[in-house]
């Protein structure tokens, strides 16, 4: 496991390379800079000319890159435009509530779509079965920046049971008013991107179970006596569980990459929050520093789900 580990993160790094090279060559075709409707309009084009000059954004493409790996390799990876401080320190104010947001939309998937998809596999076609399914169907077609409005609208401004915004309270004092208020306000868009979350769950386990519910091994248990519930703790709920093992790491990088749009409509002030800030106002340093993390999150998703596949299945071997 040691040498698959060691081999797939030694093939992370020119697969890096690669995504950092494509967003500069991107970055260098966009229309615009940093300054672009930033500046006064009456400022002599010379002086504006000068600033460009002074920040490298007429260098030819080549010279930036490499400017920035080299800059990158001492911990260097730029400075925001937009809030004038290292791009370092700026993401690293936002990172904490991402984590938090993703962290407890993990759980609550986890903990709403394996009940359900545990139950309708075990009483497939009843009414609790197609209740399920019209559930995840729904959950399917609805778009995340619908549901996410519909949530909104219903529970925090009609019922007023979650706050609509934000990420803490103002009013918040005391560290233990700062945990629960920050809490709170991670509940309404949690429970959203765990509604959306939970629809690959539910449709591969319960297909599973069904598919383990005819196989022969449980035809075989079935007809030695094996009581019934036995049969489906030690034989069809682990055979079932290996798809959903092996998505675990997708699931989270699905979740970060999500809580983009889901920050961008709760005001929640995170990373998804600020990548969307920052293309608005173009700055550059921080949008591609964020699509390196969630390109390095995106293999450490896949690494993460063969490893989990490999825990739960020893008979799998991913070389």
């Amino acid at each position: 496991m040691w040498k698959t580990i060691i081999r797939r993160i030694l093939l992370m790094i020119p697969q890096i390379l690669i995504l950092s090279i494509l967003i500069f060559v991107i970055a260098d075709f966009m229309p615009g800079d940093p300054f672009t409707g930033l500046i006064d309009p009456n400022l002599d084009p010379a002086q504006l000319e000068a600033m460009r000059e002074a920040y490298g954004l007429n260098d030819p493409l080549p010279v930036k890159y490499v400017r920035w790996m080299r800059n990158a390799f001492q911990g260097d990876f730029g400075r925001s435009f937009n809030y004038q401080q290292p791009v370092t320190a700026v993401i690293a104010g936002r990172i904490g509530n991402t984590i938090r947001l993703s962290l407890l939309s993990v759980i609550l998937t986890y903990l709403i779509g394996l009940p359900l998809g545990i139950l309708a596999g075990r009483y497939n076609e009843s009414v609790l079965d197609k209740t399920v399914l019209v559930y995840n169907f729904v959950s399917f077609a609805v778009p995340i920046f619908v549901l996410a409005l519909l949530m909104v609208w219903i529970f925090g401004y009609n019922l007023n049971w979650f706050p609509a915004r934000g990420s803490i309270s103002i009013n918040a004092e005391t560290q233990w008013e700062i945990w629960m208020s920050q809490l709170y306000h991670l509940l309404l868009p949690s429970i959203t991107t765990a509604i959306l979350g939970t629809t690959s769950i539910i449709q591969y386990l319960r297909s599973e179970i069904i598919d383990a519910k005819v196989s022969d091994y449980v035809k075989t248990a079935r007809s030695k006596g094996v009581p019934i519930q036995k049969v489906y703790t030690k034989h069809i709920f682990r055979n079932a569980s290996l798809p959903i093992a092996s998505g675990f790491g997708y699931t989270i990088v699905s979740l970060f990459t999500g809580s983009i749009f889901i920050e961008q409509i709760f005001t929640y002030r995170g990373m998804g929050y600020l990548f969307l800030q920052s293309i608005n106002t173009r700055d550059y340093s921080v949008i591609f520093v964020l699509v390196l993390f969630y390109g390095f999150m995106a293999l450490v998703g896949t690494l993460l789900s063969d490893l989990i596949l490999m825990a739960v299945d020893p008979r799998i071997r991913i070389d």
